[in-house]
């Protein structure tokens, strides 16, 4: 038959007919198994290798470990194995998994809302000393991870924790992560709404199920009445923020959708109000269609994010409520923009209840055991029974009364902990970095505790918010693109040609005040040894050129590629 406009086809070469597997979407009736991951959840829900853990392995040794335990369902008890030392970050993406595991894992115990009493800091900071040689790094998350954990000893760890409280269930694996919130909720005069309720309830119901034990990758939660915005609400996969509905009085407004990584995305609002009573319903919904529509089929695509782009809020929307709310959302206000670009709650600030707050800033989050315990020794000697964790990797000692908080201040200087730290020391985070992540390319830690004392030298009377983000590699750990200077971990060449420790670098992100992602200046990359003389290069153009009380990020959006280089 000749070709014809009618019939294209008949002169078109045949194409071989395959069943379209969709994305792995339980919703579309697609149940098989499309990767490794997917099938190894498939075969024994993550929870369950708790049992082996404490029966098999923590008494025959690391060798006895199960592959798909050990790098799988392992991480539903906060459990990852980190890297085995002396592979540099070259090797780190040529390596087979068994290569670049170390017999000890990395463990994260999970603090909801950041709350800890002094009692829980205590025993971290035991465990820390005993089994972890020392080791404790503040997360972004509001969590507190230990190093060099045997296998033989977290039956003992697990322990200790839960007999005061805390656990590592679901720290980390496809499910409900951390319950990120406002680390002054219920105490901050100018809190709108109290969320810890709604987190308790969360928890309670739902952490450690089997009902969303199973999702296509792992979900991240937010929740904070702050007017600050203080918990990054913009880059959670649902979050509830404080408002005043001009009706119904305070409650929260739902988004979805939000995640960085190598796709980042500003999660969108649905346009609902959620009073408290009903946030741990309405999350169960928002994690219902992640676990039943979320795509499986491919990790790259296994986020929320996803979905909300491909369907949109409004459908979103009409999901949750028709399939699971089963009833319609109330149409609510946006949040106002924060009135301060810092969030952290660092300093000195009066509770409710006439008593003060006072926020310290760890160097990058690293902390140790005998820290923690002093910290915990501290608050208590100064009255408190409280403390917090925030997810810009700071603490916070609640309840201190007026006549302690000088004598507070003075003893957390004394132990490096500063409640009055320069922009720099504030304003600086970094991820874990190569020297214990699998993952990473480069060095985080140190080089951002280094710099923070080279810019303080360098630029003493800089007073500025700003924030300058470090992460190991491009997974965005640390949240490199809404950093006013994200710089993201790769190897780079240096002057004599050689490959070198470097970053990319990434400038003018933001949340909270016209959030967004930062600029990428085409071929601009640092060597870890210039990163000194670049930032401060940068800062000294930015405040020669600055408009009148324009910001970091605002300059960095409209200055010229030879200003940012």
């Amino acid at each position: 038959m000749a070709a014809t406009p009618q019939n294209p086809a008949a002169s078109a070469p045949r194409r071989k007919v395959s069943r379209h597997r969709g994305e792995g979407q339980w919703a579309m009736g697609h149940y098989t198994p499309l990767n490794g991951n997917e099938q190894f959840k498939k075969d024994d829900d993550g929870l369950n290798v708790r049992t082996r853990i404490e029966t098999i392995y923590s008494k025959r040794g690391f060798d006895s470990i199960d592959p798909n335990d050990l790098r799988g369902r392992m991480r539903w008890w906060g459990l990852y194995t980190q890297r085995k030392p002396g592979i540099d970050g070259g090797k780190t993406a040529i390596l087979e998994p068994e290569e670049l595991d170390d017999k000890y894992f990395m463990l994260r115990v999970r603090i909801d809302g950041g709350r800890l009493t002094t009692q829980q800091l205590r025993v971290i900071g035991e465990i820390s000393q005993e089994f972890a040689r020392g080791s404790a790094d503040i997360t972004d998350r509001q969590n507190i991870q230990l190093h060099w954990i045997r296998i033989e000893d977290v039956p003992e760890i697990w322990n200790r924790l839960e007999a005061v409280g805390l656990s590592t269930t679901e720290a980390c694996g496809d499910c409900p992560r951390v319950v990120i919130g406002s680390p002054v909720a219920g105490i901050a005069e100018d809190e709108i709404i109290d969320g810890s309720w709604a987190i308790d309830e969360i928890h309670e119901r739902y952490i450690g199920s089997k009902e969303f034990s199973n999702l296509p990758r792992k979900f991240k939660t937010a929740i904070s009445g702050s007017p600050l915005l203080d918990v990054v609400h913009e880059i959670n996969d649902v979050a509830f923020v404080g408002v005043e509905h001009p009706e119904h009085g305070p409650g929260f407004d739902l988004w979805v959708g939000g995640g960085l990584s190598t796709n980042p995305k500003i999660g969108v609002r649905l346009g609902a109000w959620v009073p408290l009573a009903e946030v741990p319903e309405v999350w169960a919904g928002v994690v219902g269609i992640f676990r039943d529509y979320g795509y499986r089929r491919l990790r790259t695509r296994a986020r929320l994010k996803f979905l909300v782009a491909d369907w949109g809020p409004e459908k979103f929307r009409q999901v949750l409520q028709d399939e699971y709310l089963k009833r319609a959302l109330v149409d609510g206000p946006a949040p106002a923009e924060p009135v301060s670009r810092w969030r952290d709650h660092v300093g000195v600030h009066r509770q409710q209840d006439g008593n003060f707050y006072v926020g310290f800033a760890p160097r990058v989050g690293r902390v140790d055991g005998t820290t923690l315990a002093k910290i915990a020794d501290l608050a208590e000697a100064h009255g408190s029974g409280r403390v917090r964790t925030t997810v810009e990797q700071k603490m916070i000692v609640l309840d201190v009364t007026e006549d302690q908080v000088e004598s507070l201040v003075e003893a957390l200087e004394a132990l490096d902990l500063t409640a009055k730290p320069s922009p720099f020391r504030r304003g600086t985070m970094a991820c874990t970095g190569i020297e214990y992540c699998k993952l990473a390319i480069v060095e985080t830690k140190q080089r951002g505790s280094a710099l923070i004392d080279e810019l303080e030298r360098r630029l003493p009377d800089f007073d500025e918010p700003l924030t300058i983000n470090l992460n190991g590699c491009p997974n965005a750990c640390a949240r490199i693109q809404v950093a006013d200077i994200g710089l993201k971990g790769q190897l780079v060449l240096n002057d004599q040609g050689e490959q070198v420790e470097g970053y990319q670098v990434h400038l003018g992100g933001a949340l909270g005040l016209e959030a967004g992602f930062g600029r990428k200046v085409r071929g601009l990359k640092v060597t870890s040894e210039e990163l000194p003389d670049y930032v401060e290069r940068v800062l000294k153009r930015f405040q020669a050129e600055r408009a009148d009380g324009e910001r970091f990020a605002a300059w960095a959006s409209r200055a010229d590629e030879e200003a940012l280089s």
